[in-house]
């Protein structure tokens, strides 16, 4: 069975990343890959806020990469293509209206991975490898949810094998654009942010392959953020429930909703660096290794406010819960930690733009209490399910910082807390040090013996 290899944006960032990029997927030839990239980093946000005097320069690092990776025909084919895409942009900028706008946004964007899956298309196929570009939007089909679509699994499912498998049987390696689908009508849509994995899960699930592989541009999960913590090391093995929980509260490598077609099929995931290619990585799978740490990570996130409703009269009264919930229901904001007591509800976004509307229907339920400038730390790993005394721990470790809201997640694999965000840094540090510094590696070591 194939695997399937998603690249980001800064493992497809310029030619050097490109030919890279080329020398992986050759390496992995015999195990029949089916390669998913995403837009040169930098260029989605640039055709977000594209004017039509502006086209030419954001495809101009297109052409700069071409020029030094293609020659002949293929590089006038791309060169052609660059181009018309230019023209197709500019033409889309001018319709642009605001009954339209989200529809077109997502035209214009979608020309971020089209052209970067054929030029990655067209660099293996000048080195030797036979690789032909395929148009993403003949695979993953969605709903009209422009700019946040959601794909139509079946549909998706049945085109995605009816695009690929033939190629792929053949020895040919399919190139797609990720982030991107389209309509049962054939409208442009994209998945929102960090899509590209999306559609690299996606494909794996359709295919069934054997592993999903995430390229990055670091050495899997880590045990912390490294630009918090440069010292963080690298996780060898995590559950589908673990990773899940990390994406959620703010590890960058791994998309969130990239969890779900693997665990429904029970395909791997691997997080690997596109420059260091011989490193294995994360996997992340059903089953986690035991670890003597007991803490896999900690993750953190930050920009949260929280909202605390006060009202006597939630005591010992139904529906309550139920009419608060519908109130971010109906304005399209998620929730992140919730924690109740008798008389008051405390709870984490991380998405304030609709708050202003929230707090007035709020106050119709009770006392309604604001505090911004809050960040979340989550410390998550299978062994916390039966270990005692990792909370004391972890609140002694930060005893001189003040923390508003505690939670246990119901799969008892994360504990989660909310501090202030001026503190995160000097808390995760602290934390990483307790759980993963020396002395515990020390411990752990003599466990393991």
């Amino acid at each position: 069975m194939p695997v399937v290899m998603k690249f980001g944006g800064t493992s497809v960032a310029d030619a050097a990343a490109i030919e890279n990029v080329a020398r992986i997927v050759s390496a992995e030839r015999a195990a029949f890959p089916v390669v998913v990239v995403s837009a040169m980093s930098g260029v989605t946000d640039a055709l977000l806020a594209a004017t039509p005097a502006s086209v030419a320069a954001i495809f101009s690092r297109h052409l700069v990469a071409a020029e030094q990776l293609l020659h002949g025909s293929e590089l006038e084919r791309f060169v052609e293509l660059v181009r018309s895409a230019e023209t197709q942009v500019r033409a889309l900028l001018q319709s642009q209206s605001l009954s339209n706008r989200k529809a077109v946004q997502d035209s214009i964007v979608s020309f971020g991975e089209i052209l970067s899956s054929h030029l990655v298309a067209a660099v293996l196929h000048q080195r030797g490898v036979e690789a032909r570009q395929v148009d993403a939007r003949r695979c993953i089909v969605t709903d009209e949810e422009h700019t946040a679509a959601a794909p139509l699994l079946r549909e998706s499912f049945k085109r995605t094998e009816d695009e690929l498998r033939a190629l792929v049987n053949d020895g040919v390696v399919p190139v797609l654009g990720g982030f991107i689908g389209a309509t049962l009508q054939g409208a442009t849509t994209t998945l929102g942010r960090g899509g590209s994995d999306y559609t690299a899960a996606l494909i794996g699930a359709a295919l069934k392959v054997d592993e999903i592989q995430i390229w990055t541009d670091v050495t899997g999960v880590l045990t912390a953020d490294p630009r918090v913590v440069p010292e963080a090391q690298t996780i060898d093995r995590l559950s589908y429930s673990e990773a899940a929980e990390l994406a959620y509260f703010g590890a960058k490598v791994l998309h969130p909703k990239t969890i779900q077609p693997a665990i429904e099929n029970s395909i791997p995931v691997r997080i690997c660096n596109s420059r260091l290619p011989h490193e294995r990585g994360t996997l992340v799978g059903p089953q986690s290794e035991t670890s003597p740490r007991t803490i896999k990570a900690i993750a953190h996130k930050t920009g949260v406010t929280v909202v605390q409703i006060t009202s006597l009269r939630m005591l010992g009264a139904y529906g309550f819960l139920r009419a608060l919930f519908e109130v971010f229901d109906r304005h399209r904001v998620v929730i992140d930690v919730v924690t109740t007591s008798e008389v008051s509800v405390s709870l984490s976004l991380d998405e304030a733009g609709a708050l202003p509307l929230v707090v007035e229907e709020l106050q119709q339920l009770g006392t309604v209490g604001i505090e911004k400038g809050r960040a979340i730390i989550c410390v998550v790993g299978e062994g916390l399910r039966g270990t005692a005394g990792i909370e004391a721990r972890v609140f002694s470790t930060i005893s001189d910082i003040n923390v508003s809201l505690i939670s246990q997640g119901a799969s008892s694999i994360n504990f989660t807390f909310v501090i202030e965000e001026e503190r995160v840094k000097e808390a995760v540090t602290r934390l990483h040090e307790e759980f993963f510094g020396h002395k515990e590696a020390q411990k752990a070591h003599k466990e393991d013996l």
